[in-house]
């Protein structure tokens, strides 16, 4: 149901079905559309069998992996690359629905990014529960930096890390930062 004071509009992203298999893709990208409450009550689900630590270095690894391949096939279809290529990452992960991916900072040469998450599609589920829930997201900037970067001759590889979330007392947005390991 929709909020009648709130604007909306359609996706600003390409989205293309295929007739005979009914796969979405986006760009270059096969896609998965699923309803938020499914994907997240699956995440908190596993987090309720893993613990929310471990749960979080699987996801880590996983997210590392698939920011690096997203950025190399969205840089190999759109031909960009560097700030513009990180910059893309971030739309499409805020018209995705995620949340709004802000970059605040960014060097690929060495290796550092802040990131703000406005309107995080896990705190809209799990509500103000202080603790940050959007570990998910956290190995997806250490994977995009670390393409980019290798991309443009960089030899930086990084690590990230949530250093603020809007589920935590206090805090109306979360923050994400990118150091050189």
């Amino acid at each position: 149901m929709s909020n009648l004071n709130t604007a909306s509009h359609s996706p600003d992203m390409p989205i293309e079905v295929d007739n005979e298999t009914g796969v979405w893709t986006t760009d270059a990208l096969p896609m998965l559309y699923v309803p938020r409450h499914f994907f997240v009550n699956n995440h908190m689900g596993i987090e309720e069998e893993l613990g929310a630590e471990k749960y979080a270095e699987v996801l880590y690894k996983a997210g590392y992996k698939s920011a690096f391949y997203w950025c190399e096939k969205e840089g190999e279809e759109h031909g960009i690359g560097g700030e513009a290529l990180f910059e893309h990452y971030m739309k499409r992960l805020s018209q995705r629905g995620w949340g709004f991916f802000i970059t605040e900072q960014l060097d690929l040469e060495q290796g550092t990014a802040k990131v703000r998450l406005e309107n995080s599609a896990f705190v809209y589920q799990y509500g103000k529960v202080n603790r940050k829930v959007d570990y998910m997201f956290t190995g997806w900037f250490a994977g995009a930096m670390d393409q980019i970067a290798a991309t443009l001759g960089y030899p930086v590889k990084t690590q990230a890390e949530q250093t603020q979330c809007a589920a935590e007392d206090g805090c109306d947005v979360g923050y994400f930062e990118v150091t050189p390991l």
